[in-house]
């Protein structure tokens, strides 16, 4: 089943409007939610849509909270979410972070207190669209062992990294450092295919590449194994240190994914190349990886986020694919 962008647009508006959001929030947030399912990612689209209506209904979430600057430093800035809707605040933190590596050369918004952001890509997306390197992560609550621990200590912190060209076909990854993000492992769930690689420990504690085993026990595997765990506790670290805000473990006691702690920050290629010059170097150094022989014949290497750029391009012709009881959900809310 396929539906078009505009018509998921509007009824994530009018769901958003319901639940408190001013027409003009409503309508930013629901461009990020079907856009995200635009992109091909609809673990952090469609699917997670009706979650995050539910931390609306508990209050979780407050609609009207918007973030605020605390404290400013040249070209860093440590903000407060206040917990509001985490992709319209971090958003806005983005954008921020664009004008004050516009002015410096680089800037940093250290955005604590905000809530789940969704798709991380989208604000990576965000700086390339501006001419901008943008890189930013997020902590989340508890939902990963540490390498050589059994119990969950660490998150599946996204980390985001964008290089624009000036023709929109940005490099971008967007990756959770567990080997799936649950998110991920959801949507496999929900379209009743296997991961295709072990992504977790199943009930015996064995390493399986079924969705539904993984969800059962909430043991998901570090990518690299013990570089995946690192890395996520670095990013907690560091994160923590610049907004002050919740780690991984205070989120942990907190019930839901809430009060999260992101960093964005911004590098502004213009201050050394030219546009040209930048595009230059991308171009080329694509086109290198773009001429790689394949495993398989017939198949093709792709860069990161070239994947999510033939999604668009596909589902902008055909219509966004949807699980039909998940859409039939959003239309009886």
């Amino acid at each position: 089943m396929r539906i078009t962008y505009e018509v998921m647009e509007k009824e994530f508006a009018r769901i958003l409007r319901e639940k408190g959001f001013s027409q003009e929030d409503a309508k930013s947030a629901a461009m990020i939610f079907a856009s995200n399912s635009m992109a091909g990612v609809y673990s952090h689209g469609l699917n997670r849509f009706p979650r995050v209506v539910s931390y609306l209904e508990k209050g979780e979430i407050d609609p009207n909270a918007q973030p605020t600057c605390e404290m400013q430093m040249g070209a860093i800035e440590r903000w407060n979410g206040h917990r509001g809707f985490g992709p319209l605040n971090a958003k806005k933190a983005m954008d921020r972070a664009c004008e004050l590596a516009k002015e410096h050369g680089i800037g940093c918004v250290a955005l604590g207190n905000n809530n789940h952001w969704m798709r991380g890509g989208t604000y990576g997306w965000q700086a390339a669209d501006k001419g901008m390197i943008g890189i930013c992560w997020s902590n989340t609550m508890p939902n990963m062992p540490a390498w050589g621990g059994v119990n969950r200590k660490i998150g599946n912190n996204p980390l985001i990294m964008a290089v624009p060209r000036s023709n929109g076909e940005h490099a971008v990854i967007d990756c959770a450092v567990s080997q799936f993000s649950y998110g991920k492992i959801e949507d496999c769930r929900l379209k009743g295919v296997k991961l295709p690689v072990p992504g977790g420990y199943d009930t015996k504690g064995e390493l399986t590449t079924d969705p539904a085993e993984i969800e059962k026990t909430w043991r998901v595997l570090p990518m690299g194994y013990w570089k995946g765990s690192g890395i996520s506790i670095l990013l907690d670290l560091v994160a923590t240190v610049l907004t002050n805000g919740n780690s991984v473990k205070d989120v942990g006691t907190f019930g839901d994914e809430v009060g999260l702690t992101q960093i964005m920050i911004a590098i502004d290629p213009t201050k050394f190349n030219t546009v040209e010059q930048t595009d230059a170097i991308v171009d080329e150094i694509l086109a290198d990886i773009k001429s790689s022989e394949p495993i398989k014949e017939g198949e093709e290497v792709y860069y990161p986020g070239e994947l999510e750029l033939k999604s668009i391009k596909e589902n902008k012709e055909k219509g966004i694919p949807v699980v039909e009881e998940v859409w039939e959900s959003i239309l009886n809310m």
